[in-house]
């Protein structure tokens, strides 16, 4: 009788872990519905339109939590808002997906230049070129936004033009 109330635990417990592992879909099955937002999401972004851009890619991303593409229009819109710790963020979530994704390691790259974070921008790119082997233009591209460095903000340009003294007067 004891082994009677183990076993049948047992059995319940393999069926509910069968059943989930079953209903799963594989990584490389994104469901089409999501899919097609991202595709008007990126022509929302191409009209100039980067909150509806938003909106489509955020119900995306409902529809499906692993598009991975998804994470990257979003993170280009934030880029375009002027957003670059969003982005970054973003492309973070992308990289947990696929930590091996070139097109996000140098979309965060740029992001990282863009908010001033060179050094980690440079680890991204040492790891493109690990991934890419031979020479590919996402190591290239993050290597010229590297060189070029981070934009100037208005208060740095503020800040850069220092009125020189007046003479006689302290």
């Amino acid at each position: 009788m004891r082994f009677t109330t183990v076993t049948i635990a047992l059995s319940l417990a393999a069926v509910s872990i069968s059943t989930s592992l079953h209903g799963q879909r594989p990584d490389d099955q994104i469901d089409p519905r999501s899919v097609a937002l991202v595709e008007r999401a990126r022509a929302a972004r191409t009209a100039g339109n980067l909150n509806g851009a938003n909106d489509l890619l955020e119900t995306a991303l409902v529809v499906d939590p692993r598009n991975r593409e998804a994470f990257i229009v979003m993170a280009e819109v934030a880029r375009a808002q002027n957003l670059p710790g969003k982005a970054i963020r973003l492309y973070r979530e992308t990289l947990s997906l696929e930590p091996n994704d070139v097109a996000a390691l140098r979309g965060q790259g740029e992001a990282m230049v863009q908010k001033g974070a060179l050094a980690k921008a440079k680890e991204n790119l040492a790891k493109i070129k690990t991934l890419c082997k031979s020479e590919c233009g996402d190591a290239t591209e993050l290597a010229a936004v590297i060189a070029k460095g981070p934009p100037v903000t208005a208060t740095a340009a503020a800040t850069t033009t220092v009125p020189a003294p007046v003479a006689g007067k302290n």
